[in-house]
């Protein structure tokens, strides 16, 4: 599946119109990113609030993260990285395992939200509830006690619940976010994601945004902006 992505300067005047519609630490971040058009993919840790570890330990921005790590966020914490052409936002209380080199699963959330984008490549990303095989997506997990969130932002997905029958869909815009658990699937709401997050990990991730510009938009009033330092 094929998007049309802004060229450069249209989305460098997408990303300021962005950056004035919205406050705090976001802000900031969409011009890190626009700052970062000229320069080589950063990889690692780019953005940090609060207590954040890497196999246990105390992380910083620069941090590397590699295939094997784990990464935890306390309460009231989140990052943002990057590992090859993928980048990560890491919501608060969440634990994500990436999977070595030679193992199937790209990554697994065990415990809260995990917003990502992905370049070129299958990935296969799991939950306890679910597998998701991607290729070139962006998309939102929660995980909860016994129930997953998944929202395709957009891409392609074959969507494996636990015991339960295979589906394969495409979006191009959160047509279909989902609650999963085990044999179960329902519709959900949009919820916890935006798309100037979006946009904002592709351009860390050195790409345009996957939205037309005249696409539309959607926010979140159900959690708070990214955070100031």
């Amino acid at each position: 599946m094929e998007f049309q992505f802004m060229g450069k300067i249209e989305r460098r005047l997408f990303l300021h119109s962005l950056s004035a519609g919205v406050a705090g630490g976001l802000t900031g971040l969409i011009s890190q990113a626009l700052a970062a058009d000229a320069q080589a993919i950063g990889q690692g840790i780019r953005r940090i609030h609060g207590e954040v570890s890497v196999n246990g330990k105390p992380a910083r921005e620069g941090t590397p993260i590699r295939r094997g790590d784990t990464i935890s966020t306390r309460q009231n914490s989140d990052a943002i990285y990057v590992l090859g052409d993928n980048a990560f936002y890491q919501r608060a209380d969440s634990r994500v395992d990436f999977g070595k080199s030679s193992a199937a699963t790209f990554l697994r959330v065990l415990t809260g939200g995990l917003l990502s984008v992905f370049g070129k490549g299958n990935r296969q990303i799991a939950t306890s509830v679910a597998t998701a095989g991607i290729r070139g997506t962006g998309c939102y997990i929660e995980v909860e006690k016994h129930r997953t969130y998944f929202c395709l932002c957009y891409g392609a997905v074959v969507l494996q619940p636990k015991n339960g029958q295979t589906v394969r869909y495409k979006t191009t815009h959160h047509e279909k976010p989902l609650w999963i658990e085990n044999r179960a699937m329902s519709s959900a709401s949009v919820v916890n994601h935006t798309d100037a997050e979006i946009i904002m990990l592709e351009e860390f991730a050195g790409r345009g945004s996957p939205f037309a510009a005249s696409g539309g938009s959607y926010s979140s009033s159900q959690r708070d902006p990214v955070r100031s330092k």
